[in-house]
């Protein structure tokens, strides 16, 4: 796609935005029946989540959420960061697209924005403002620009509307989610809705994201692992985050890095976040790849998004610490009790799986604990085709399906997207002597 192609305006009234979420619906229906048909010309007896979850589908769906960008959108991302075992991999790589091409706003919308936020001479702060983005997300695209003190600086500016349309936004897609049959009627969401859409409110307050920038900026001041920028105090406003421009390549470059260099950056980060659950008790939970960027000279890493940031509460602290000591501990029994205290497992899923989930926590231990020189090798995919198989007819009984906190489903967001990470990355990390330091 285009620069050129990527420039659409945001829509921004609740029947606009609806109206869009419609075009997915229609544009998905007509072809779940195009598909339909087809399957039962061929003498197939074709299921409903099948027609739905195709890679057609899933087409229509990331190019019209990209489109909307704001809440919408921002739940495809979380459904693109998960292991795999929501979607194929083919509609993986779709939903990934949503996670670094959302469309831009025209310059007319851009520049509406700009002097909402700074007054119509909003230029005068500028010696150089690019106007295209040089990224694009759910909540905001982001701007490289230069102050007339020669301060290099990147400016977040917030898509208009976003935070007006959050609750509409959840409740269509939750209602979309229940009529698609993907999730069981019994389940009950509506606390982890009502704290998603807590949490994106959050997120679109770039006065708090810039209070975390600068708490993070203090935590991490004697680190040189990592660098994060400060705002621009006089030109911070709820909508507009300018910050410290910092030079840096995308994460997914390290792939191509040497070992050494992937392995330390990837095992600061990972670092960061058990520092983040049982230390600092303050959580970055997006993990996206676009968060973060890698500067080959001196091997730090820039951390640039603090909108998804959020307290650890005690609870939840002190069961993962209760998981990481049952890991640590070798022992299946008390790895399977944390997992149900921590309802991520139901007694029901242990009453009828509970053999098979011991065999998969037995391939994690083993993988972990008894890794050769102690280091996990993320390129090794085996125990993960292991874990996926016995997974499948588990997962595949959504009747039995446990939901825990919303506090910690983001947290194990984070966790699940940095182990993603480091497989797609194919590091090697000594993860029992780190998780010891914390236990």
């Amino acid at each position: 796609m285009s620069d050129r192609d990527r420039y659409r305006p945001v829509p921004q009234g609740r029947l606009s935005r609806l109206a869009a979420l419609g075009q997915i619906a229609g544009g998905v229906a007509s072809g779940m029946v195009a598909e339909g048909l087809s399957r039962l010309a061929k003498g197939e007896r074709p299921h409903l989540r099948d027609l739905l979850l195709t890679p057609s589908n899933a087409l229509k769906a990331a190019e019209q959420l990209s489109r909307m960008r704001g809440a919408a959108m921002k739940l495809g991302q979380m459904i693109s960061l998960e292991p795999g075992e929501f979607l194929p991999p083919e509609l993986q790589s779709i939903f990934a697209q949503l996670r670094s091409s959302a469309h831009f706003m025209p310059p007319s919308q851009l520049s509406a924005s700009l002097t909402s936020a700074w007054g119509p001479d909003w230029r005068r702060h500028f010696s150089q403002f690019e106007t295209t983005p040089i990224a694009a997300a759910s909540i905001g695209q982001v701007h490289r620009g230069v102050l007339s003190s020669g301060r290099p600086v990147a400016v977040k500016v917030q898509y208009p509307g976003v935070l007006q349309s959050i609750d509409s936004d959840i409740d269509n897609v939750a209602t979309f989610l229940r009529l698609s049959g993907l999730l069981p009627a019994g389940l009950d969401i509506a606390p982890h809705l009502a704290e998603a859409k807590r949490q994106l409110r959050e997120e679109a307050d770039y006065l708090r994201e810039a209070e975390e920038m600068r708490r993070f900026g203090r935590l991490l001041a004697n680190d040189d692992r990592f660098v994060v920028p400060a705002p621009v105090e006089e030109l911070l406003r709820p909508t507009v985050l300018p910050m410290d421009f910092i030079e840096g390549a995308p994460l997914e470059t390290l792939a191509h890095a040497a070992q050494t260099q992937k392995d330390a950056a990837m095992q600061a980060i990972s670092e960061l976040a058990l520092r983040e659950l049982f230390v600092f008790g303050h959580m970055q939970t997006d993990p996206n790849f676009a968060n973060y960027l890698w500067r080959p000279k001196d091997g730090r890493v820039a951390l640039l998004d603090f909108g998804a940031v959020r307290p650890v509460s005690p609870e939840s602290a002190r069961d993962y610490h209760l998981l990481l000591q049952a890991t640590l501990g070798d022992s299946v029994t008390a790895v399977r009790h944390a997992l149900m205290e921590m309802r991520y497992l139901s007694r029901a899923q242990m009453d009828r799986y509970g053999r098979t989930l011991d065999e998969m926590t037995r391939v994690v231990l083993d993988h972990v604990l008894k890794a050769p020189e102690g280091l996990v090798d993320f390129s090794d995919r085996g125990p993960l085709v292991e874990i996926r198989e016995r997974a499948v007819p588990i997962f595949a009984d959504r009747a039995l399906w446990a939901l825990p906190a919303p506090d910690k489903m983001f947290l194990q967001r984070k966790i699940t997207g940095l182990a993603l990470l480091s497989m797609k990355l194919r590091v090697r990390m000594p993860l029992s002597s780190m998780l010891r330091d914390y236990a």
